[in-house]
């Protein structure tokens, strides 16, 4: 099973900036995209951005024009880089790798967050 470590989350004012990193050791090997998800307060999960193994991406309206997902192969970290926040950004953020059909490795179905993920709180 691989396993994904989310960090970077934190406190921020409306209108400042974060860079949420998603750590999941060997996801390039086995050809997976990536997907970030959020989860507020009593509210459901739900999709953020993806990003898959040939580079393509894709956001949620809610933040697109705002964030910005990237990925660095050789540390097989994701990036989120999240500008002009708002306080409806404020949630849980947690990624989960792709499956991307028969290029990819099952195992890319299949990932589990090492904790709860990384929290951002928007507030001022």
């Amino acid at each position: 099973q691989i396993q994904t470590e989310e960090s970077g989350g934190g406190s921020v004012q409306p209108g400042e900036s974060l860079r949420l990193a998603c750590t999941a050791p060997r996801f390039t090997a086995y050809n997976c995209g990536m997907d970030w998800y959020r989860q507020a307060a009593g509210k459901q999960r739900e999709w953020v951005s993806s990003i898959l193994t040939d580079g393509t991406t894709a956001y949620a309206t809610a933040v697109k024009g705002r964030f910005t997902i990237s990925k660095d192969n050789a540390k097989d970290t994701v990036y989120l880089q999240m500008n002009s926040l708002n306080v409806n950004d404020t949630a849980m953020y947690s990624c989960k790798t792709k499956y991307e059909g028969w290029s990819s490795d099952p195992k890319c179905g299949e990932s589990k967050s090492r904790g709860q993920g990384t929290q951002v709180t928007v507030s001022s």
